[in-house]
């Protein structure tokens, strides 16, 4: 009975799911819980005027500038997750949406010279300790899945003057675009003015400072292509 009432929740999201064979109805009972709970707390974003279509949210989340925050269905934000949506344009999730525990999304700091936007698409897993800038603008296409520790930063200090403090120098902003149905592993950095063409791989550990083209397996530090995809 639970089994079939999970499931089916579940396939309103993801048609194609299934349980592995060897769960069983105590762990269902418990996801079935942390998801009502998860649920109940994705309610509280009302209070900021905006209307949440079944985000989920996990334990001391914390959402800041809120109303600058658009949601589609079915998002999930775990547990420690922290939203700043301190930026010009919106913080947008598509819809089914994951972000992984102690992830940060972080639009901006600076309130003298505010983001531009961050854009993730629909079907985008994210992994663990994530942190996700934008300064200049970041983008994630969608169906794309990530490893934990994903770091990208669409923003660069500038240093050409050895006279002055860097911290005073100001910043430079491209901005950051991932293409849709990319794979990218754990501890990946993309750095600002990157261009991932779709369809791509990115190896554990790879420091992305370039675009690369659609179809590419990449890797290295600083990151290259090393082979491309069968198409």
């Amino acid at each position: 009975m639970i089994n079939s009432l999970v499931l089916k929740t579940i396939r309103k999201k993801n048609p194609n799911f299934s349980f592995d064979k060897k769960v069983n109805s105590g762990v269902l009972i418990e996801l079935a819980i942390k998801k009502i709970i998860q649920r109940v707390r994705g309610l509280r974003v009302l209070f900021s005027g905006t209307i949440p279509k079944k985000l989920f949210i996990g334990k001391n989340v914390q959402l800041s500038y809120a109303s600058n925050i658009r949601f589609g269905a079915w998002v999930q934000l775990e547990d420690y997750v922290k939203v700043s949506a301190l930026c010009k344009e919106h913080l947008t999730f598509g819809n089914n949406v994951k972000i992984g525990a102690y992830s940060q999304v972080i639009a901006s700091t600076s309130f003298n010279n505010i983001g531009e936007y961050i854009r993730i698409g629909d079907n985008v897993g994210i992994g663990e300790f994530a942190y996700l800038g934008g300064g200049g603008g970041l983008e994630i296409g969608d169906d794309c899945i990530i490893g934990q520790y994903l770091s990208c930063h669409p923003e660069n200090h500038n240093y050409n003057d050895p006279k002055e403090l860097i911290r005073l120098q100001g910043v430079t902003r491209k901005g950051i675009k991932v293409g849709e149905n990319c794979w990218i592993g754990s501890k990946v950095t993309i750095l600002d003015g990157v261009t991932v063409g779709a369809n791509c791989v990115i190896a554990a550990g790879a420091v992305v400072t370039k675009d690369m083209p659609a179809n590419a397996v990449i890797g290295g530090v600083p990151a290259k292509v090393l082979k491309m995809r069968s198409v």
